[in-house]
């Protein structure tokens, strides 16, 4: 059971754009057998948060079992809310790395076999699952 601040920013609406959902999973299908990470762009405030972009990050690094980006290759002019990844092993859940490197204000992860929603969580930076509707 969640508490606190936990529960309050899991009861937030989360909304994301249905060409989110599409490019995440296009993108880990192009990766895979490598991890793929794309940031995510939207507006967040104090009603829930809108995820309704993403971007390819510069001089982002594609391997076996990680993913990572540069922090001071950003341009700052992004309306960043956090990062999508996959799980080419299909496991839906964020490993300790995952959390360590947490990113913004949400996470989510899509893994293997990338082929719907189904295959998409999204998270909170304590590795909590976040519920979202699809617009």
């Amino acid at each position: 059971m969640l508490t606190g601040d936990a529960a309050r920013e899991s009861a937030k609406p989360l909304k994301i754009s249905q060409s989110v959902v599409d490019s995440i999973l296009s993108y880990a299908k192009m990766s895979h057998p490598k991890e793929g990470i794309l940031l995510l762009r939207g507006k967040a405030s104090m009603d829930g948060m809108l995820v309704d972009g993403v971007v390819i990050p510069p001089s982002a690094t594609h391997g076996h079992g990680f993913s990572s980006f540069p922090l001071g290759m950003l341009p700052s002019a992004l309306s960043l809310v956090g990062v999508a990844h996959s799980h080419p092993n299909g496991v839906l859940q964020p490993s300790t790395e995952d959390l360590n490197h947490f990113y913004g204000r949400i996470m989510i992860i899509t893994a293997y076999p990338y082929e719907s929603e189904n295959d998409l969580a999204a998270f909170n930076g304590r590795g909590h699952r976040i519920r979202y509707t699809i617009f």
